[in-house]
């Protein structure tokens, strides 16, 4: 079926064609179908009835009775790939064991199929409970045609419909051709299970991937092969955004198995298709291998004058100077600082840091008949499919983009730098070609997380209580023209929001934000803003509440107060709970055994929270620091509110497990130097990375259910990492971090 027959199909015709293609039961979403009833099957109740989709086909059942959900998320290493079709699975009432995960390539019927932000799971949730109850009702109806008993002596379970009063049962794959006539049922008389029920949501089911995973099957892009393939790799100028003047090409084409060699003019976008050098060859080793002699001339553009030296210096004499954007203004916190019995001032920075997932970026590509094929490890594959159209002049409709697995993502998948360049290399090599980065072009031509200066003032009254709170953050920005005018625009993940925490509490409260120009790339990174803003404010709030002399849960508590839900103010405000809050700091506390515990110097506790992609986190790390300055993380508890169910409990332990090892590692270790324009570190011996020994020791996590909806976990759990930490190393040794990485700071005491 073509597009314009799906929408003008009957809700049978379409049942009926999908069986004809498919040799079974599809069931799909019908979102904004013109006139189709069978529109109403997995509509999101948040959907408006003017919202715009397509249909979307997720369920297949065969006659054998093997069931195929499709996943459409990007599996990136968040699992995603197995929670959402476990969701369908269980209001299906199928068999996971006859369960077998398709991994969707991109198409418009699947909606939208981004991966970031922890939004899988909360945009799909509620949908995919619908489409596979719907289809269990559909079963269940077909069963009773053809026993001819009413639908409510029957019931769904095992793959199977069965009707006790007789002991008869029928399996899926022998109801699939009476299913393909029941037409889909009203939304309202589709009754979803009653979680007290659930037999697979919240239990540990491993990965759909994992046996493939640990036994090396080509899973992930950089796994695919094509007959015919060739190899490509990608020179771009050092400094960033620099454009070539010329390159030893000749020499180049000469070399072992060498097929192509040439510039790529590129573009200006940091986040596209930038000027460099393209080599094409038999093997990725050959194509590596000639690149160490090429010779490129650079013209470097305006980045070779900038350096992070430059940046510091900077932010500081503009932190003297008012903000040139007031995001808060409450109060009067000039006055309130000047009138309080205690002030507390200091400055807190961090660097810029690379994702350095383990799967360098790569993509292949195949240009041929006008068109191009795609296979990619993306986060993002519109936005993929988007920039080939618009850089390239390749119809959307020509465009096919396959989904494969990603060794890693964090936010760097989303930005479609690396397929931009694979497309445009295999449109001129006109041969499927795959697009390797080496480690050091994954390192040095990162979208990396941003660096940032905090310059903070805090007031307390004489009674210990924080009553001002002045912060100017000096953040990056990149220099565009909108509207014929030259503005700067701030990174991704590089600003502040009016609503940030203590933003809606404090009486008097100032927040500033001053863009410092740059031109280095900028991207999503794990839990962007909060990553940074949570080590920022929490490890401040830790200074008042020592200066206060009190505890610093009860002054967390104190800060949050009574004021139960908070709606959100501005452009970015999001609405905010405190009792959801309040309780997972109360719980983690109480875990962790706050305040009930001695320890002896060099040894100490340290708690934090934060509310990050509408997940509501509290931490308490232990920590030991020997007097040489040796830091040892021994445990970290967690408690977390996501919402009332957990889809995979194995998952979502390994998520905040990874988001704490990950947050440890971007504390202790993680530096982007920048000199002339460019990324001073190569590769891993000078970017190191966490290793077993800097882990922590234990991991303690606590799910809190809660009466709310289903919200996602990938992000959530890492921003309280690093205030929890630090202010664990003050409450053992007294020495107070203000500047990431760990490295930075001398530990020692005595």
């Amino acid at each position: 079926m073509n597009e314009y027959e799906l929408e003008n199909a009957s809700r049978r015709d379409f049942l009926r064609k999908s069986t004809l293609a498919g040799g079974g039961l599809v069931l799909g979403f019908y979102l904004n179908v013109a006139d189709s009833a069978a529109k109403r099957v997995a509509k999101p109740a948040t959907i408006s009835e003017s919202s715009v989709f397509k249909p979307n086909a997720f369920i297949h059942i065969a006659p054998t009775g093997k069931v195929t959900l499709i996943s459409k998320q990007p599996e990136i290493g968040q699992g995603i790939k197995t929670s959402l079709p476990m969701v369908i699975a269980e209001e299906l009432e199928v068999n996971w064991l006859d369960v077998q995960i398709v991994q969707g390539d991109l198409d418009p019927i699947y909606g939208s199929q981004s991966a970031g932000g922890s939004r899988s799971t909360p945009t799909n949730y509620q949908e995919f409970h619908k489409l596979g109850a719907t289809a269990r009702t559909m079963l269940i109806l077909a069963a009773a045609e053809i026993l001819r008993v009413p639908a409510s002596e029957l019931l769904a379970k095992d793959s199977a419909v069965h009707h006790p009063p007789s002991g008869k049962q029928l399996s899926y794959g022998q109801l699939v051709e009476k299913a393909v006539t029941i037409p889909v049922p009203a939304p309202e008389s589709v009754k979803l299970k009653d979680p007290k029920d659930y037999k697979l949501l919240g239990m540990r089911i491993g990965g759909v991937d994992n046996p493939g995973v640990v036994t090396g099957k080509p899973l992930f892009g950089i796994d695919v092969q094509l007959p015919g393939m060739l190899y490509a790799t990608y020179q771009k100028c050092p400094a960033f955004g620099g454009k070539v003047v010329s390159a030893n090409l000749d020499k180049i084409k000469t070399l072992p198995g060498v097929k192509h060699a040439f510039i790529v003019e590129g573009g200006t976008s940091l986040k596209g298709l930038l000027p460099g050098v393209a080599i094409v060859a038999d093997s990725t080793w050959a194509a590596f291998t000639a690149r160490k002699q090429l010779e490129v001339v650079w013209d470097e553009g305006p980045a070779a004058a900038q350096s992070w030296a430059g940046f510091s210096a900077k932010a500081k004499e503009l932190s003297e100077q008012a903000g040139s954007e007031v995001l808060r203004n409450d109060g009067n916190a000039k006055q309130a600082l000047e009138d309080a019995d205690k002030t507390v001032e200091a400055a807190y920075s961090y660097p810029f840091i690379s994702h350095a997932s383990i799967e360098p970026q790569n993509c292949t590509a195949w240009f041929k008949d006008g068109g191009i094929e795609i296979w990619a490890p993306t986060q993002n594959p519109e936005a993929g499919q988007k920039i080939v159209t618009e850089t390239l002049g390749i119809p959307k409709e020509k465009i096919t983009l396959h989904i494969t697995r990603s060794g890693g993502g964090f936010g760097r998948r989303l930005i479609p730098d690396y397929i931009i360049e694979s497309a445009a290399i295999a449109k001129q090599v006109g041969v499927p070609v795959k697009l390797t980065w080496t480690r050091e072009d994954d390192l040095q031509h990162d979208q990396f997380r941003a660096g940032g200066f905090h310059f903070l003032k805090g007031g307390l009254d004489d009674k210990g209580k924080l009553i001002a709170w002045h912060n100017h953050f000096v953040t990056f920005a990149h220099k565009v023209v909108k509207d014929g005018k030259e503005t700067l625009e701030l990174g991704s993940g590089a600003n502040l929001s009016g609503d940030e925490f203590p933003g809606r509490w404090v009486e008097n409260c100032l927040l500033e934000q001053t863009p410092l120009e740059c031109n280095i790339p900028m991207g999503p990174w794990r839990a962007p803003r909060s990553n940074v803003l949570a080590w920022v404010f929490h490890s401040f709030i830790d200074e008042l509440a020592h200066a206060a002399g009190r505890d610093p849960l009860a002054f967390r508590l104190e800060i949050l107060g009574d004021k139960g839900f908070i709606p959100g103010t501005g452009q970015q405000g999001i609405p905010y709970d405190v009792n959801r809050m309040k309780h997972v700091l109360q719980h983690v506390a109480e875990k962790a055994e706050w305040g009930k515990k001695t320890f002896p110097r060099g040894q100490g506790q340290g708690i934090a929270f934060h509310f990050s992609h509408l997940g509501y986190i509290a931490q308490v790390a232990e920590v030991t620091v020997s007097k040489d300055g040796k830091l040892k993380v021994d445990r970290v508890v967690v408690a977390t509110d996501i919402g009332a169910q957990i889809v995979n409990l194995s998952g979502a332990e390994n998520q905040v497990q990874g988001s704490v090892i990950d947050g440890l590692c971007a504390l202790m270790f993680q530096e982007l130097n920048i000199e002339k324009g460019r990324i001073v570190q190569s590769n891993f011996g000078d970017y190191p990375m966490i290793r077993i020994a800097d882990a922590p020791t234990r991991v303690d996590v606590h799910f809190l259910k809660t009466d709310y909806p289903v919200t996602g976990l990938g992000e959530p759990a890492l921003p309280p990492l690093a205030p929890a930490v630090c202010n664990a190393i003050f409450a053992a040794t007294g020495v107070r971090v203000r500047q990431l990485p760990l490295l930075r700071t001398d530990l020692s005491w005595s």
